[in-house]
Parts: C-alpha cells; sequence; structure tokens
C-alpha cells in the first residue's frame, strides 16, 4: 500500500479544517481585541465596563483552546458564527459610547444602558462556548471547567449589575429579596475552580496592555494567533497557571499519536497499510499476534503481506519540531507564571513543569537559563512558603549540573542558601545543602561559598549537631570537604573549631599545602582546648620544617610553634617533641643567608614561651650533643653574652626573658649573677632601659629587679654612672597622664634596691626627683583614681623610693627633705584601709624608721639664757603648726621638744591609733611592720615608763594579746608581740597586770611558744612566764616550764 500518499490526504483534510475554522477564530479575536482597546478609555462606569471586557478577555483564551483539526462541524461552525455576530454587536456599542464621549455626552444613565446591553451580549457569547462540545477542545477536560466557570461568572456578573440599577427604582426589601433568592440559587451550585479566573484589578492592568500593545494576528497561520495571544496573556496574573498546567500548549494533531499507545510518538514507522505507529508499540503486536502467519493491521484490519516497518521521516521530524516548539513554549509559560508569582500554586506547578521539561532533554537547561528563569528562581528562595522555597533549590540544584554551576552562582545569592542550613524545616536543608554540594563542585565557587559570613560556620554545626539526621551531617561533611579545594576555606575551617581539615592537610598534603597550612596556624586564634590539640598533632611536622632548610616553609612552621608555646600547657609536648634542641642548634649555630626570617630570633621567642611554663625538669635537660644543659656554664654565658645593644631588640628581648627565667633555678641562678657580676653585661641591661622598644625595656628592668637581691648595690652604682638614670625611671606626670606598665616597673625597680645605698638615695635627691614622687603620690592618694591596671604597683613603687630615703637620714641633705615634705604625715595618712596591702606595710616601716631618729632629733628644754634661741624655734614651731598657742609643751617620751615634722614623732603625728588599726590586718607583713613601728616608742633611749603610761591608755595591751592569739606558730610576730608584752609586764605596774590576765589563753600561747618558737621567740617566753610566776593569778603556769 502507498503510505506516502494516506500522508498527504491526511496533511490536506487537515489544511481543509483549518481554513474553516481558522478565518472564523482569527476575525472573533481580532474583534474582542479591538473590544478591550476601546473599553480601556470609557470613564464613565469604568468598573462595569472593565469587567466585561475582562470576561471578554477571559473568552479569547478559551476560544485559543479550540483545536481545529478533525473533531470540527457544521454545529460548531455555526456557533462560532453566531458568538462573532455577538462581539460585532459589542464593538457596536462600545463604539457608540466612545462616540458620546467624544461629544462629551455620554452620562451614567446612558453608559448603565450600555452596560446592560453588552451583559446580555456577553451571556450569548457565554451559551455559544458552552455549547461547543469539549471533545472541539485540544485539552477537553481544562476546557470544559474553563467554560463552566467562565459560563457562571458572567451570569453572576450580569446579576449584579441588574440588582445596582434597581437599587434606585426599588425598595430595600425587594433587593433583599432578590439577593436572597439569588444566594439560594447559587448555594446549591458546586465550586468550580476557573482555568481563566480573573481579578478585576490585574484585569485593568491586563487591558491596559492589550490597548498598548499591537497583538499580531496572522490571515493564514493558526500558529501565529497562538503565538499573539499568549504573548498577550502573559500580562495576565492568573490565566497563565492553568496554561502551564498543560503539558501540551502548542496544537496538537491525531496524526501525532500511535493508534497502540495513544500517546505522542517518538519512533514513527508506517506499516503495509499505511498506517503509522510506534515502533516498539507495534513490533510488541507483531511479536505476540496469535496467527503469526497472517497478521493483520490492527486499525485498518488489511492483512499484512510485509513486516517490514518504514520510518516516517517526516511525521517524526513534524513531530520533534512541533515538542521543540512545545517545550519552547511551555518554558515560556513557565516564566510567565514565576514573573507574576500571584499564587504559591502557580509558582509550584512552574517549577514543577520546568523541572520536567528540563528532566527530558539536557538542553532545555540552555533555554531555562537563556530566557532568564534562573533570576526568578533566585528571588523566589526568599519566598515564605517552604514548600516553595524546597521546589526553587532542587530546580536550581538541577540547573546547575553538569558544569553550570557558575552561571547559576553569578546570578542567585549564595548566602540565602546558606541561611536555609539553619532552618528548622528538614526538606529545605537537605534542598539547601545538595545545592551547595553541586555548587562546590566548582573550585571558583568553593572561595564564593566559603567567603560568605557565619556559611562554613553553619555547615560544621550541621555536620556536629544534626546527629539525629544522617543525611544532613553526611552532606555538609561532604560540602566541608569540597570547600578543602580552596586553602582559604580551610582556614576559616580551623577559624571555627573545625580544625581536622588544616591538621590532615599540614600532615599529609603537598608541600605548597603544608606551608599555607602552617601559615595559618600562626595567624589564627586557638582555644585552649585547640591549641593543646593542635600541639599533639601538628609539633612533629613543623620541628622538621624548621630543619629542612627552605626559609619560606621554615618561617610558617616558626610562627606556628609561636603560638603553640605561647600556650604554657603545651611546653611537655614540644620538648618530649624535640623542640628546645632545635632552637638552640637555631639560637648559637645555625645560620641561612639571604632568609627573610631571622631565625635566631624566632627561636629565642618559642624557647622563652617554654622556659615561661616553669617545667621543673627543663633545668638539667641536655640541648646539644657536647652534653650541655640549660642551666650549664656555658649555656649561661652564651645567652649573656648575646644580650648586646648592636643585637637587634627582638633578640635582645627574648634573650632577656629567657634569663628571667633561668633565674627561677637555684644552679642558673648563681651562674648568671656571676657572669654578670664579671663582665659589663649589667651596663648592657641598664642601656636597654632606655630601649624605644618598651617591651624590651621592661624585660630588662624586671631582671634587674630579679638580679637586685644579689648584687642590688652593683647595680645602684652602675645606674648612677648611667646618662639620665636614675631621674629617668620617675614619671612626669606632665607627659603622659596614664600609668604605662613601664612606668610601674621603674618605679619597682628604685623600691626595691638596696635602701641603704647612698649613692642612689643622693642621686635622687640631687636630681630633684623626690618632688615629682611627692606630686604623683598625693594625686593618687587625693583622687583615689586608678587611671590604669598599673597604677597601683606604680604607687606601690613611689612610697617604696621614699621608704628607702628614711634609712639613710644621717645625711644632711636626706634629711632636710624628709623634713621639708614631712614624711611622717604622709605615712601616717597611707596607713589607712583603703590603700593597698604593699603600701600600708612600707609606711609603717617608713614610719619605724622615722621614729628610730626621734630621740636624736628631739631638741632638749631651751636654757633660760638662750633667749634668742628659744624665739626662733618657738616661731618656726607656731608657723608649722599654725597654733594659736603660745606655749611649747615637751614629748614626755622623748624627753625634750618634739615635732612630726622636725623629729618625725608618731605621737605628735598621731599615728600610734593608726598603727594599732594595722595590727588586726590579715597581712602578715602589715602587722610586724605595725609592730616595728610601735615597738621604737619602748626603745631604751626613751622614757619607757612615760611611754608604756601612754600605750596603756590607748589600750595596746589589748591589740597586742590579739595578734598573739590570731598569728600562732608565726614566730616572727610572736617575738614581736611578746618583747611588747615583757616590756609591758616589767614596766606597766598592775595595770599592765591587770589588762594582761583577762587574757585567759596568752599563758597557753606562752607555753606553747615556749615549747614550740624559736630561739629568740623562747627567750622572750621564758621572760614572761618568769613574770606570770610572781603573780598569784599565774602560779600554775610555772609546770608548764619544767
Amino acid at each position: 500500500m502507498d503510505t506516502s500518499g494516506s500522508t498527504d490526504s491526511d496533511i490536506i483534510l487537515i489544511n481543509r479544517e483549518r481554513d474553516r475554522v481558522g478565518i472564523l477564530v482569527e476575525s472573533l479575536l481580532e474583534d474582542i481585541s479591538q473590544f478591550i482597546k476601546l473599553v480601556v478609555s470609557i470613564d464613565v462606569e469604568k468598573e462595569n465596563f472593565i469587567e466585561i471586557g475582562s470576561y471578554l478577555y477571559r473568552a479569547s483564551a478559551v476560544i485559543m483552546d479550540l483545536q481545529i483539526g478533525t473533531n470540527a462541524t457544521s454545529n460548531v461552525i455555526e456557533k462560532l458564527r453566531s458568538m462573532f455576530e455577538h462581539v460585532h454587536l459589542a464593538n457596536e456599542l462600545i463604539k457608540k459610547c466612545q462616540n458620546y464621549r467624544q461629544l462629551n455626552q455620554l452620562t451614567e444613565p446612558s453608559a448603565s444602558a450600555v452596560v446592560e446591553q453588552l451583559q446580555v451580549v456577553n451571556g450569548h457569547i457565554a451559551e455559544g462556548l458552552s455549547l461547543i462540545p469539549s471533545s472541539v477542545y485540544w485539552e477537553q477536560e481544562c476546557a470544559e471547567i474553563a467554560v463552566k466557570s467562565l459560563s457562571k461568572d458572567m451570569k453572576g456578573a450580569a446579576a449584579f449589575v441588574a440588582r445596582k440599577n434597581l437599587v434606585s427604582e426599588q425598595t430595600e426589601l425587594e433587593v433583599h429579596k432578590f439577593s436572597s433568592r439569588e444566594l439560594l440559587t447559587n448555594g446549591t451550585e458546586e465550586t468550580e475552580t476557573d482555568l481563566y479566573s480573573i481579578d478585576v484589578d490585574v484585569s485593568m492592568e491586563n487591558l491596559r496592555l492589550a490597548d498598548s500593545t499591537n497583538i499580531h494576528i496572522s490571515n493564514n497561520s493558526r500558529s501565529s494567533i497562538s503565538i499573539g495571544l499568549h504573548n498577550w496573556s502573559y500580562g495576565s496574573l492568573t490565566n497563565l497557571p492553568r496554561i502551564s498546567e498543560s503539558e501540551y500548549i502548542e496544537p496538537l494533531y491525531e496524526t501525532f499519536f500511535c493508534p497502540l499507545t495513544e500517546k505522542i510518538m517518538e519512533d514513527p514507522v508506517t506499516i503495509e497499510s499505511g498506517v503509522t505507529y510506534e515502533r516498539d508499540a507495534i513490533s510488541e503486536w507483531i511479536k505476540n499476534s496469535d496467527n503469526r502467519e497472517e497478521i493483520f493491521c490492527p486499525k485498518s484490519g488489511q492483512k499484512l503481506k510485509s513486516r517490514n516497518l518504514s520510518t516516517n521521516v517526516a511525521l517524526k521530524a513534524t513531530i520533534d519540531e512541533w515538542k521543540e516548539r512545545n517545550e519552547a513554549a511551555r518554558i515560556k509559560v513557565a516564566k510567565a507564571a514565576l514573573s507574576s508569582a500571584s499564587t504559591n500554586d502557580t509558582i509550584l506547578k512552574a517549577i514543577e513543569d520546568l523541572q520536567l521539561i528540563c528532566l527530558r532533554k539536557p538542553y532545555n537547561k540552555v533555554q531555562v537559563r537563556n530566557i532568564g528563569v534562573i533570576p526568578l528562581l533566585g528571588n523566589l528562595l526568599d519566598n515564605r512558603n517552604r514548600t516553595i522555597r524546597c521546589a526553587t533549590l532542587e530546580l536550581l540544584r538541577y540547573l546547575a549540573e553538569d558544569d553550570d554551576e557558575e552561571i547559576i552562582a553569578e546570578t542567585i545569592d549564595i548566602s540565602t542558601v546558606t541561611r536555609m542550613l539553619s532552618s528548622n524545616h528538614g526538606p529545605i536543608r537537605h534542598a539547601s545543602l545538595r545545592l551547595l554540594l553541586e555548587l562546590s563542585k566548582s573550585q571558583f565557587l568553593c572561595d564564593n561559598i566559603g567567603s560568605v559570613p557565619g556559611a562554613i560556620l553553619m555547615l560544621i554545626t550541621a555536620k556536629y549537631r544534626h546527629t539525629d539526621d544522617a543525611f544532613v551531617a553526611d552532606k555538609a561533611d561532604e560540602v566541608l570537604q569540597s570547600l578543602e579545594k580552596y586553602p582559604c576555606n580551610i582556614k576559616h575551617m580551623a577559624e571555627n573549631g573545625y580544625l581536622e581539615p588544616l591538621l590532615n592537610h599540614l600532615l599529609e598534603g603537598s608541600e605548597e599545602m603544608k606551608m599555607a597550612m602552617a601559615r595559618y596556624l600562626g595567624e589564627i586564634v586557638l582555644g585552649p582546648d585547640s591549641i593543646i590539640y593542635v600541639a599533639e598533632r601538628a609539633s612533629p611536622t613543623l620541628i622538621k620544617m624548621v630543619e629542612c632548610g627552605n626559609s619560606v616553609r621554615r618561617n610558617a612552621a616558626f610562627r606556628a610553634l609561636q603560638q603553640i608555646s605561647s600556650y604554657h600547657p603545651n611546653a611537655s609536648t614540644l620538648v618530649e617533641a624535640g623542640l628546645v634542641q632545635i632552637m638552640i642548634e637555631e639560637i648559637f649555630n645555625q645560620t641561612v643567608h639571604d632568609e627573610p626570617v631571622n631565625s635566631k630570633k624566632e627561636a629565642a621567642g618559642i624557647l622563652a614561651n617554654v622556659l615561661e611554663s616553669g617545667l621543673v625538669e627543663l633545668e638539667n635537660l641536655q640541648v646539644n650533643g657536647h652534653g650541655h644543659t640549660l642551666a650549664s656554664d656555658y649555656m649561661i654565658f652564651n645567652f649573656v653574652q648575646r644580650i648586646k645593644n648592636s643585637t637587634p631588640e627582638e633578640m635582645n628581648f627574648h634573650l632577656v626573658r629567657i634569663l628571667i627565667c633561668l633565674m627561677k633555678y637555684p644552679n642558673a641562678s648563681s651562674t648568671i649573677i656571676s657572669v654578670i657580676k664579671e663582665t659589663d653585661a649589667s651596663y648592657n641591661l641598664i642601656e636597654l632601659i632606655n630601649s624605644p622598644d618598651e617591651e624590651l625595656s621592661i624585660a630588662a628592668l624586671k631582671l634587674l629587679i630579679t638580679l637586685s637581691p644579689f648584687m642590688g648595690h652593683t647595680i645602684s652604682d652602675r645606674l648612677c654612672k648611667t646618662k639620665g638614670q636614675p631621674e629617668s625611671l620617675i614619671h612626669d606626670p606632665s607627659e603622659s597622664p596614664t600609668i604605662t606598665e613601664k612606668q610601674a616597673v621603674s618605679a619597682t625597680l628604685l623600691a626595691k634596691l638596696p635602701h641603704q645605698n647612698m649613692t642612689l638615695n643622693l642621686a635622687l635627691v640631687n636630681k630633684n626627683t623626690i618632688p615629682t614622687i611627692i606630686e604623683q603620690i598625693n594625686k593618687i592618694h587625693v583622687s583615689g583614681t586608678r587611671t590604669s591596671r598599673y597604677t597601683n604597683v606604680y604607687f606601690d613603687g613611689l612610697i617604696g623610693t621614699l621608704v628607702r630615703l628614711t634609712t639613710t637620714l644621717y645625711d644632711h641633705q636626706i634629711l632636710h627633705v624628709v623634713r621639708v615634705f614631712n614624711f611622717t604625715y604622709i605615712f601616717t595618712e597611707l596607713l589607712v584601709k583603703t590603700s593597698s596591702d604593699e603600701v600600708q606595710k612600707l609606711s609603717a616601716i617608713g614610719l619605724a624608721n622615722l621614729s628610730k631618729q626621734s630621740v636624736n632629733l628631739s631638741k632638749p628644754p631651751p636654757i633660760k639664757n638662750n633667749n634668742k634661741y628659744l624665739k626662733s624655734f618657738l616661731l618656726r614651731r607656731c608657723m608649722s603648726l599654725h597654733s594659736k598657742s603660745e606655749k611649747v609643751p615637751l614629748c614626755s617620751v622623748h624627753r625634750g621638744i618634739c615635732s612630726a615634722e622636725e623629729s618625725f614623732c608618731l605621737i605628735d603625728a598621731k599615728a600610734i591609733e593608726r598603727l594599732l588599726s594595722c595590727l588586726h590586718h590579715d597581712n602578715v607583713e602589715v602587722v610586724e611592720a605595725s609592730l616595728s613601728a610601735i615597738s621604737t616608742l619602748l626603745d631604751d633611749k626613751v622614757d619607757v615608763d612615760k611611754s608604756v603610761e601612754l600605750l596603756i591608755e590607748m589600750q595596746t595591751i589589748q591589740h597586742v594579746l590579739n595578734v598573739v592569739k590570731e598569728h600562732r606558730e608565726n614566730n616572727v610576730l610572736w617575738h614581736k608581740s611578746f618583747w611588747l608584752i615583757e616590756k609591758f609586764l616589767s614596766k606597766g605596774g598592775d595595770k599592765s597586770v591587770s589588762d594582761i590576765s583577762q587574757d585567759r589563753l596568752f599563758p597557753a600561747s606562752v607555753v606553747s611558744a615556749f615549747h614550740h618558737g624559736d630561739v629568740c621567740t623562747r627567750q622572750m617566753a621564758e621572760k614572761i612566764l618568769m613574770h606570770l610566776n610572781k603573780m598569784p593569778h599565774f602560779a600554775n603556769t610555772a609546770s608548764f616550764t619544767t
């Protein structure tokens, strides 16, 4: 049979049907388009006109769904002609309104009349559409729903307009009855979903678009009509979803379908009967035929003599071309739906359609990207609907496959995707992880993902915290592994606590990767637990990198070891890994020319970090092949000799740190002191005080403070021989109001150097530093403010510097300065509780030193003949005390004329009360210093009887007894307390005995001191017991001493 002839006849039939229906459809659509253009210009009753135009607009969409094919009948043509006549009538009515409007004669009553007539026309059009069989439409089910819904809406709109026009003529009761009847009628009808639903506001916008857009309708081409109306319909927000629901937008022909499968053919073949089938379907038919000798055509029943299957090339090409057009149209419709984004269902169905289109043919992904769908999908990532966000992520992931990741990443905001990792909705987390995993396959995008703030942290959190969701944990781990392709991401992971990638690449990576990882270790900030873990795993590798000789790698390793060693608990790990030996070799032996990093300086810093940990075993640790230890003379001599002005400041700083640490070890400290004494190292250290590098200056000062107990006089003498010293150690308040660490340490050095060193004391006086010190003390003490965390240390140093002068009062210059600035008054004021323990202790020591000189400095009673001297003294006394009394009393204790200012009398300064209050201090040193100061009033040179009488009046005995009770087992305090009590017992008479007898625990304390105290304490306890044995109340204490 001639198959080609059959195919030609089918095509001719299609063209005839096309001519019969196509002309009517084109004319009908042209008239609807013209009506829409005219209706938007009517101002009166505008809302009603726009609504009528909207329904015609929807009717045009239904008309577009007519299948111009074999199902067309004369009845269909007749209905189309009737609809055409009614649309033509509508145009005539709207033109009439247009003419009235141009003549300014269009009134509301006349416009309302036209609206009523148009509603009638709409009703006829709706009725005509409802009478067209659903089989004529290319999608029967959708068309049936659309026509039914459109007909219902048109009738409802007509009823609404009629009711509105009747309100002015009928009573409210009639209106109510009319509404009730309509409600009852409508309430019984089943609600239908409208494929071409319309909203008035949206329709107005569509009609304006139709008015301003030139819609091309070809007289001969059905496809051009389809394209025109589809483009026209993109302005609608609501008719698109139903269009996108359909799988076939382009017109379909019956010849596309296989008679057996009733599906569009993929591989059409024609058999002997001239009928075309799907190859697989007809092959299966023939194979499963009962009688293989006689086979008949399934459709025509014709007996087949030949089983040859001829590919229908023309039809296959036509179908392929149709598929391409259909898929392109579906993509456009889906884009329009995403653009409008009217409802969630619209968006979801458009996304699903796009995914199906892309799955069927990979090339369609290119079309989707080129048409501009991806930016719309990017916007949907912020949609409130979780299902939409999830579907969008899945579609983006599919579009990103096949090396298309970068195109996607250039359009969407990756930070939005990473933010979804923290969603509490599981499917969204899963979809975002799948998309990130696809994007991370590109090395370029690895940088983009890692640079998003918080992205890596969220991935790490997803990996470790979602243990109940294995998918999240696994996918997050895969994404992190992909991100490792970009080294900076590994750094970000480490900064967020995920150290495994960095350590793995450091241990097993390439040389370049190891270098990068070591550099990152030196840059990131590690917490205590992390830095210990890093030290355990990375230390051996880093030490090997130091030994490799490559300067860049050595630099990176040094920086990493610097940070690891700065955390002191890591010292043991580093020592076990052999770090100390390598650093010693670097300091003393290793030399790499043209190396960008000073390896000696870095090694010295790392070694200082390890030593500052305080590990005891370091003193005897063997550091080289010659058996030298860190505390050996050889090592210490080399350390000291390298401290020079010509040495780089940072190197000097680390060497000084090393010596400060070694001073903690007994053997090493004696060697250091000996080497510094015998060499000029002390001069070098003093010179370093003036270094512009403040860290180095502070370290040098701290080392000198550490050395001062062993060679303080040497340091003091050499300090005074250095230019600009010691006055530069005192801070000038005019330079800066803030106290720095250097100023605090400088003042501490002056306070710690031997107090009796006359050279230093005279230098302080002669260089006029005392007024500056007094000014600073007054400023800090009176204001009570602390400008920095070093203020207390600085203040302690200033007080200690004043105290040192009280030990050399035999020099007239120093004595004059102490009198002029009234040191007694200063120390007395500083005994208040608000002062620090150190200040109270130093003040008590200063008062004790001053009080020892009161006997020598007090003036004897004046001789009567020496009236001139007496007058001058009295005048000075009156001026100093601002007293109106002309009589100057003598001091009964010091047997002369005393004053706090001239002779440093504690009684005149009223310091005794404050010293007694200090006896209750928790700090033992403060109590000891206060006891010493009080003891100066019972010295053999003073009038002890008068002094005892004065102290008893101040209840000194009770204060001292409290010291004995509160500070048991302290031999120093017991000795000083017992010394005072013995004075009271021997000189105080019955009053002292009475006061002491009131303390029932005192005898037991004395006996305990006698048995367990040191030699001096036992002697004093024995004297007290002898006094007590003479008293009736304590006679039984004799048995304790035998």
